[in-house]
């Protein structure tokens, strides 16, 4: 088994792989190049940022390329195609971006096809908070990228939430686009970790606050700020998953002193004890239309990855490489876990990202260089979020699923504790 599992790793993540049908792609038989020409009177600043995040948003899909030329045309009038052709230029972007009152942004696109030789898009975008610019590119990728038909990433347009260690005993919460340019902190004073989002429409979020020497799970509305307790314990409390249709949450929780792996009915406010090791389980994650949990445990007498039915008595072991395996997340079949791994014969170490099946042998790594942990899918599968640390700074790393890229953003203050979108 192990043998097989190994010899897997260099597989490509070619299970998560849709059909392309993009008309342009059809006739050149390859990735399109993008031009963004941006005109502004009032708001040149931004309109630069702008076009820059697009231009990052473009390349992280892994559909577009991005390429500067020196032709600009009127945001009225009509690019020469004959030209765009000689300058292979398959999409010509224009964007006149504009003040639309003292803090807001308005967006005019306008996007031509070169090979079908015409406009193909005409929108408008606006915002009334500028600091909010970042969701305006998101909009203008996400919308150039299902006119031709690609595959999704509408997860560019959602929040993460991450929690920061700003100093001893003290975290927060806050709320940014994927890129960390935007960012609000939403909760503050105090220890505030571990943000687990409540719902798929991110209106809610659920995070573990220290208060008065005890852990609190506490449940916050992120439009209204309405703060309510869901639940308290003594020693360890996590939530690390809530089920598809959000009615149960995978909940690590200390009461007797060892942690152990519990289900929490929001509906009833009851909870049902999964696990009965006398060792560790830890973060547990729905797996199998939530009918059973992956956690970490060390039964092994080092961590490791392990599923178990709800209700059901046996557990069973997932991962058969490295004696450090831990903070894992999963999505329908799909589970991603971060393995420690020895990186030269003094005793270096790393940490990396594994993919791998509830149903067959895949595996696949997914990172190469330093500690990367706590991975997230994205809503869809295909993309997947994790912590990053090189040299004492904090990244979120994005890796595209499908094409075996992976990006970083740095944390410009503090250090990140935890992750969700």
């Amino acid at each position: 088994m192990k043998k097989i599992l190994f010899s897997l790793t260099v597989i490509a993540v070619a299970i998560f792989a849709k059909d392309v049908s993009m008309e342009i792609v059809k006739k050149k038989k390859s990735i399109p190049n993008v031009y963004i020409n941006t005109i502004s009177k009032d708001a040149s600043k931004i309109s630069k940022q702008i076009k820059k995040m697009i231009k990052r948003d473009l390349l992280v899909s892994s559909h577009f390329l991005n390429k500067e030329i020196n032709y600009k045309v009127g945001f009225e009038n009509t690019p020469n195609f004959a030209t765009l052709e000689k300058k292979n230029i398959q999409l010509y972007l224009n964007l006149n971006i504009f003040k639309n009152s003292e803090n807001g942004i308005s967006i005019k696109m306008r996007l031509y096809d070169t090979n079908a030789q015409e406009l193909v898009a005409s929108n408008s975008f606006k915002i009334k908070n500028k600091a909010k610019y970042p969701f305006l590119a998101h909009k203008i990728a996400i919308l150039i990228n299902k006119l031709y038909n690609a595959p999704p990433i509408d997860w560019m347009d959602r929040y993460i939430i991450f929690a920061k260690y700003n100093k001893a005993k003290n975290a927060s919460i806050v709320i940014s686009d994927y890129t960390l340019t935007y960012q609000k902190t939403i909760v503050s004073g105090g220890l505030n970790i571990f943000p687990k989002w409540a719902n798929k429409y991110q209106s809610s979020f659920y995070y573990t606050k220290f208060f008065n020497s005890k852990l609190v799970l506490m449940k916050k509305n992120i439009y209204t700020g309405q703060n309510t307790k869901v639940v308290s314990s003594e020693g360890m409390l996590v939530c690390s998953d809530v089920s598809s249709d959000g009615n149960k949450l995978a909940l690590t929780m200390a009461p007797n002193g060892q942690p152990d792996i519990y289900v929490y009915d929001v509906k009833t406010k009851k909870r049902k004890r999964i696990t009965y090791y006398s060792g560790i389980d830890v973060g547990a994650g729905f797996v199998n239309n939530d009918k059973e949990v992956v956690f970490v445990s060390n039964r092994l007498r080092h961590p490791n990855i392990f599923s178990k039915r709800i209700g059901g008595k046996g557990v069973k072991r997932l991962v058969f490489h490295s004696k450090n395996n831990s903070a894992v997340t999963t999505f329908k079949n799909y589970i991603a876990y971060s393995s420690k791994e020895s990186t030269n014969n003094f005793g270096s170490y790393t940490f990396n990202i594994y993919l791998i099946s509830t149903t067959n042998s895949f595996i696949s790594r997914l990172t190469t260089k330093g500690v990367n942990q706590f991975p997230r899918f994205s809503i869809d599968g295909e993309t997947l979020l994790f912590i990053k640390k090189i040299r004492g700074k904090s990244y979120v790393g994005i890796s595209r699923l499908n094409y075996n890229k992976s990006y970083t953003f740095p944390l410009k203050s503090g250090k990140l504790q935890s992750i969700d979108w």
